[in-house]
């Protein structure tokens, strides 16, 4: 069969959503298109091993930036997902929806109706908290959410101590009424397993007789006819190049870099990027690829007194018997991906809401799994979440098979690097409160000689990492630079939207898995014309005096 009546392009955070969504109906013939493969492999299903397909070729576009001019010209590393469940099958499973301000700023910034009261309903209906349901959280959804082993290590709550005795506030729950504060952290992880998108809304459903899903396809193009209408997709499959026809729709969910990609490679885009990489112009679209938003962070490492730390299950035997306890019944530290406690502060006085988080790690070890520290030690992944610098996502070639051009200009703006001064700074106080007496030693990283401004901004130039957030490159608005309309269609194109990370009009203070996945449920009935859910308004806790204190203990 070669005509359906959705065609979705990524089967990723977005796009297993839309699939599941649209299919619901039996009369729609949907088809799911993903350049990857199967993702049954352990190490994409048991949580402890997220750093390995993140890094590995066969999941994961392993991109690359142009060289960062303002983090002393390093290339910088962009893996995507490239396996059914997209990023979310690669990612750390850390769910964070965001601050309800940061919806209330989308709206702010042209998307109508993304306000959060608007989002909220379909945060709910997308999540099965292990706690069961409330105003906030919900108990019936797909996507499996928890908080790991309840904080079993001592230093998870060593570090939500400190951050009350440095005169913080305490959060029982950053997805519910109040994200500013210091609590558990949660993650997309259910029965000790990833809880991926995949997982989540394709598995149930991947029998539906009108469902069809295409892996190892690479998208080429939208067709497109004279009248600016998408009529289908040409995709390549062990290098045959085919074509399906849509009747209704053709659906973009290739993720913040793919999206606006195959959007330029189908001659949609500012023309004078298209004709520089000798694509037909089709449509003058100029916001395409430009706006792109990514979040970096860096890791603030101590020492640790007590042999309690997972660099003490480095070796062999340890991972052995982790590995077993989880095949065995799916528990233990495999069944985690270590990030159980967190914190979201503001980083002045001013700042109306959360703009730094962190994550914390009772270990000291690179992301990537690749560098430990020899002894025990713990860190924390601290960054300034919402930045003022911005990039974009350039074609280079009319070649599908040719990466475009990334470049994020991180730190290009000089209120991103305040922000991380506020960082270094204000995670110092914090670990040396007294609640940490009993476990930290020395500074590691950045070390106790890094004090000045000049000092902290070399350091974090060349320590500071991308958190695989990037986003906002096709964004949902109405001025000239937005790509997408608040019903998420391309503008000037008939019968083509884009649904995934990249239509986000601003970057949200959290991990983006958890707001892509909203994005499309939310998505999902707008193209089916359903109406919004109606939901009494919940209250949002917001520190009453934000505009002259950095911090409250009491909000």
């Amino acid at each position: 069969m070669t005509e359906f009546d959705y065609i979705i392009v990524g089967a990723g955070s977005a796009g297993c959503v839309l699939a599941n969504r649209l299919s619901e109906n039996p009369e729609h013939r949907v088809l799911l298109l993903e350049t990857g493969g199967s993702d049954k492999s352990i190490f994409i299903q048991m949580p402890t091993a997220l750093s390995i397909p993140m890094n590995t070729e066969k999941y994961a576009w392993q991109f690359h930036t142009e060289p960062e001019p303002y983090l002393d010209n390093r290339v910088m590393h962009c893996p995507r997902g490239k396996v059914l469940g997209g990023s979310s099958s690669i990612n750390g499973m850390v769910y964070v929806r965001g601050h309800a301000k940061d919806f209330d700023e989308w709206q702010q910034h042209g998307a109508k109706g993304w306000d959060y009261q608007s989002c909220l309903p379909y945060f709910k209906r997308a999540e099965s908290w292990y706690l069961g349901g409330d105003e906030y959280r919900g108990e019936q959804g797909p996507l499996g959410t928890n908080n790991g082993n309840e904080m079993a290590n001592p230093l998870y709550r060593a570090f939500i101590d400190a951050g009350k005795q440095a005169g913080y506030a305490f959060t029982d729950d950053y997805n519910g009424a109040q994200q500013e504060g210091f609590g558990p952290m949660h993650m997309t992880v259910k029965g000790g397993k990833r809880c991926s998108a995949s997982r989540a809304y394709l598995d149930p459903i991947k029998q539906r007789r009108n469902l069809t899903v295409i892996t190892g396809a690479l998208a080429r193009k939208v067709l497109l006819n004279g009248d600016k209408k998408a009529t289908g997709v040409e995709y390549q499959v062990k290098g045959k190049v085919q074509q399906a026809s849509a009747k209704k729709e053709v659906i973009l969910s290739a993720g913040p870099i793919g999206s606006p990609h195959l959007l330029q490679l189908s001659g949609i885009g500012d023309k004078t990027v298209l004709q520089q990489a000798g694509v037909e112009l089709q449509h003058h679209l100029p916001g395409v690829g430009k706006n792109l938003q990514d979040h970096l962070e860096f890791y603030f490492q101590y020492k640790c007194k007590q042999p309690i730390t997972l660099n003490g299950k480095l070796g062999l035997i340890s991972k052995g018997l982790i590995g077993a306890r989880w095949l065995l019944n799916k528990s233990g530290l495999g069944a985690t991906n270590h990030f159980e406690s967190c914190a979201f502060i503001r980083s002045k006085a001013g700042v109306e809401w959360p703009d730094l988080q962190y994550h914390f790690l009772p270990a000291a070890i690179r992301y990537d799994g690749k560098s430990a520290f020899e002894g025990h030690g713990f860190q924390v992944h601290v960054g300034h979440n919402k930045p003022k610098s911005r990039g974009e996502v350039t074609i280079k070639s009319a070649d599908p098979t040719v990466a475009p051009k990334i470049q994020f200009n991180y730190l290009q703006h000089p209120e991103d690097i305040e922000g991380f001064r506020a960082c270094v700074r204000l995670t110092r106080e914090i670990i040396e409160q007294s609640a940490f007496d009993d476990y930290r030693e020395s500074e590691i990283q950045p070390g106790e000689h890094i004090q000045s401004d000049e000092q902290i901004d070399a350091f974090v130039r060349q320590a500071v990492e991308s958190a695989y957030h990037p986003s906002c490159s096709c964004k949902m608005g109405e001025d000239s630079m937005a790509v997408v309309n608040s019903k998420t269609q391309v503008h000037g194109i008939e019968g083509l939207r884009v649904v995934d990370s990249s239509i986000f009009p601003t970057i949200p203070n959290g991990n983006l898995n958890a707001p892509t996945i909203m994005v499309a449920e939310k998505a999902a009935d707008l193209i089916l014309g359903k109406a919004m859910p109606k939901e009494q308004p919940a209250k949002v806790v917001m520190t009453a005096n934000w505009q002259t204190l950095q911090r409250s203990s009491e909000i």
